[in-house]
């Protein structure tokens, strides 16, 4: 099968043989460490782990059933209040989706109860990431592809609870259709298929862009009660980036799709 070997696993050290301690799963994407627990986002669920001993978790529990039948589950981010925060990709690439929550971005107690929807009409919401200090929730946006000529970049967004992001009519085309509709902080790569997004200090974001393999750079200047971002390329050369993680020691970690491999950058902005 496709996804015979999805699960989630167990790297102890550099260089060591990779060993998967959670199986069963379509496309686990989205990690979350609260305390001993570690949360797990794939397609149409959300887990909660927990009592790792070696390589088994002895405590598990679905939390979450979908919200969406066979829907994407990205990332996932803890709120200052504790809640949790998922990003669901729209189950069609530019159609009205018939779920409130394809295509948005839900907010969930940690034992799955209270969910509600935080932000909604975005086609595919992957990373999700606080501003450091902040409450301010910034997110990676995957754009149409049936557009052609029109394509736009995918977007870096700052996104507030309640806000409406105008899926699948408004792509940043302007008009009534897009009367309303947020603006995002920097516009990235025309079919970038973006991924994760990290704060290494205050001043810059790094996004993967899973598709034209690179990591980029975005320098955030505040504007009002806002930003505006400047967008530059950081790392480039790998295959398919797509997860970004900081290491306690403030390195970063790159999960490359394309070739399975783990990459440490040591120099961050």
């Amino acid at each position: 099968a496709t996804h015979s070997r999805d699960g989630v696993y167990l790297v102890a050290r550099p260089g060591a043989r990779p060993l998967r301690v959670i199986a069963g799963l379509d496309d686990p994407i989205g990690l979350l460490w609260r305390g001993t627990t570690l949360y797990v986002a794939s397609v149409g669920r959300v887990d909660a782990f927990s009592d790792l001993r070696g390589t088994r978790f002895h405590r598990h529990r679905e939390i979450v059933a979908g919200p969406v039948v066979h829907g994407e589950n990205n990332d996932l981010v803890r709120a200052a209040d504790g809640r949790l925060l998922l990003g669901i990709t729209a189950t069609c690439d530019h159609c009205a989706p018939a779920s409130p929550y394809s295509g948005s971005i839900v907010s969930f107690r940690t034992d799955g109860s209270a969910l509600r929807l935080y932000a909604a009409r975005i086609r595919a919401p992957f990373g999700l990431a606080y501003y450091p200090g902040t409450s301010d929730l910034f997110v990676t946006m995957n754009q149409r592809d049936d557009l052609g000529a029109r394509t736009p970049g995918d977007w870096f967004a700052l996104v507030r609870p309640g806000e409406s992001w105008g899926f699948p009519g408004c792509y940043g085309q302007g008009g009534r259709v897009c009367a309303g509709v947020p603006k995002p902080v920097a516009v990235l790569d025309p079919h970038a298929a973006v991924g994760s997004v990290v704060f290494p200090g205050g001043t810059a974001a790094l996004v993967a862009q899973w598709q034209v393999a690179k990591v980029q750079q975005v320098a955030l200047t505040r504007v009002g009660g806002g930003f505006r971002g400047s967008v530059s390329p950081f790392l480039t050369g790998l295959e398919h980036p797509l997860a970004l993680v900081l290491a306690p020691d403030h390195a970063l970690l790159v999960g490359d799709w394309g070739t399975g491999r783990i990459y440490e950058v040591t120099k961050v902005p």
